[in-house]
């Protein structure tokens, strides 16, 4: 297992092919050092004893101790650890923990490599079961890329004018292929040690070159990682927050006739499972979002709930309803999660996979409330959080007492707590990272219309018509029966 340190010392290593601010930068760069925060995160809290116990596991595979972002899922109790290790880190850092995307593509290709293995005698899940242990051993920290571009959505990939719109093959050769195409979204990308690409979508039978599945180094030649940041307004010394410790960089990466040498292709041309793999990666990132959904939800409650309580109106009845209605999201979603988990089923691969009904309940009912919470939020408090004189002013020594005073609501509290309380709820409410997991609580682990399409896909709705024959008293056949 590495340390922190390991992990940034080999990022600053790789090439620079991270493109911001109008320039190319590498690894080691001030931005990337604050937005790798999380996943250093990740790093140093193995070791600590409350956190340890979550990040830390057995490999299946080679029997070593490893960290759990690396773990392919056994049992019931490997996904029950994996939910409640993603609420305890997301309620640390107050946000996405970004680390467990490269774990749940990983999970989705121990199912799917097997499984095409199984019909066709390929070697694809021993050709990953290398990369695995090669994942395991060194540690990685790997960025899913999944989100085509897509371009016109009433067309399908093989149909699109400018076949780039999905990235697909256009080279086979001996020792491997070379692909083109972008994926977009790509949360961490920049500071992952590889990049595991799959398929974003069910596949025909004539889209084999788009049925491709494979991990190269995320500074291999011929990618560009074209980023994007997401930062807390920096504060003045003296007031540091942890919140104001963490960041985001996204990327919409480019692949320019990229090659990929044949141990590190998963999938090539199997449609039917580049389809399954897209759908697997959805189930596990969803089941993921169980556990960090909650604790992004644990965020959001406690700054209402504080803020409620400096404004003295917690014990209201309005302040009551609120809070109850973010305690039954964040609660409602984790316990579909422990659902997902318990209801899971056991692959060919000896995967773990969750359940789909309740995996796709939980990331449906958070998607479907998260701009309600932010509502809530705002509601309790007030104007403030867009108005909110910054650090500088409240440091200033000829304003800095105004602000001070016509900010503090209740005894009891001190000035500075007060607008601390306000500073964080400003953060979460105007501040780039707080904006962007507003849209990642709709969109992350797939566009929303998906989680209903694999509800009506697996959800057996005969059953249910069958009761309501039944206390009907329908029992004539009917021509669809």
């Amino acid at each position: 297992m590495r340390t922190s340190q390991e992990y940034l010392k080999k990022l600053s290593a790789m090439r620079k092919n991270i493109y911001l601010d109008g320039e190319v930068i590498g690894r080691d760069h001030p931005k990337v050092l604050h937005a790798s925060q999380a996943i250093q995160m990740t790093f140093d809290l193995a070791n600590d004893p409350e956190y340890g116990k979550w990040l830390k596991t057995i490999s299946h595979v080679t029997g070593k101790e490893i960290n759990r972002f690396c773990h392919i899922h056994q049992s019931v109790e490997d996904l029950l650890a994996k939910q409640e290790m993603t609420r305890a880190l997301c309620g640390r850092i107050g946000g996405c923990i970004q680390r467990c995307m490269g774990a749940d593509v990983m999970n989705g290709l121990s199912v799917a490599t097997k499984n095409a293995d199984i019909k066709y005698g390929t070697n694809y899940h021993q050709r990953w079961l290398k990369y695995l242990a090669y994942f395991q051993d060194h540690d990685l920290v790997g960025a899913a890329a999944q989100t085509d571009a897509k371009g016109d959505r009433s067309l399908r990939p093989a149909e699109q004018p400018d076949p780039d719109m999905y990235l697909h093959v256009v080279d086979r050769r001996a020792d491997g292929i070379v692909v083109r195409g972008a994926k977009l979204h790509n949360t961490m990308a920049p500071y992952a040690d590889e990049l595991i690409v799959i398929p974003t979508r069910a596949l025909a039978k004539d889209e084999k070159d788009y049925a491709v599945a494979f991990a190269i180094p995320a500074d291999t030649e011929g990618v560009y990682l074209i980023a994007r940041d997401a930062f807390s307004v920096k504060r003045e010394p003296g007031m540091e927050a942890p919140y104001n410790d963490f960041g985001d960089i996204e990327s919409f990466t480019v692949f320019d006739n990229v090659f990929v040498p044949n141990d590190r292709i998963f999938l090539n041309g199997e449609t039917e499972f580049g389809s399954e793999l897209a759908m697997l990666f959805a189930l596990f990132h969803r089941h993921s979002y169980c556990g960090c959904k909650p604790g992004v939800g644990d965020v959001m409650m406690g700054t209402t709930a504080l803020l409620a309580d400096y404004n003295g109106v917690e014990k209201s009845s309005h302040t009551r309803e609120k809070l109850a209605d973010l305690i039954s999201v964040a609660e409602l979603v984790y316990a579909s999660g422990i659902a997902a988990s318990v209801k899971s089923a056991k692959a060919p691969s000896g995967t773990q996979i969750p359940n789909i009904i309740y995996a796709n309940v939980g990331r449906r009912h958070a998607g479907h409330n998260i701009y309600h919470e932010y509502d809530i939020l705002c509601s309790i408090a007030g104007g403030l959080p867009a108005t909110l004189p910054l650090s500088k002013e409240y440091n200033s020594p000829v304003v800095g007492d105004f602000i001070r005073k016509y900010t503090k609501r209740r005894q009891g509290v001190s000035e500075e707590n007060h607008y601390r309380a306000y500073h964080l709820a400003s953060d979460i409410l105007t501040g780039e990272i707080g904006s962007a997991l507003l849209v990642a609580g709709v969109h992350g682990g797939g566009s929303p219309v998906m989680e209903d399409i694999a509800l009506h896909r697996f959800y057996n709705l005969k059953s249910k018509k069958d009761i309501a024959k039944y206390l009907a008293g329908i029992t004539e056949p009917e021509l669809n029966d």
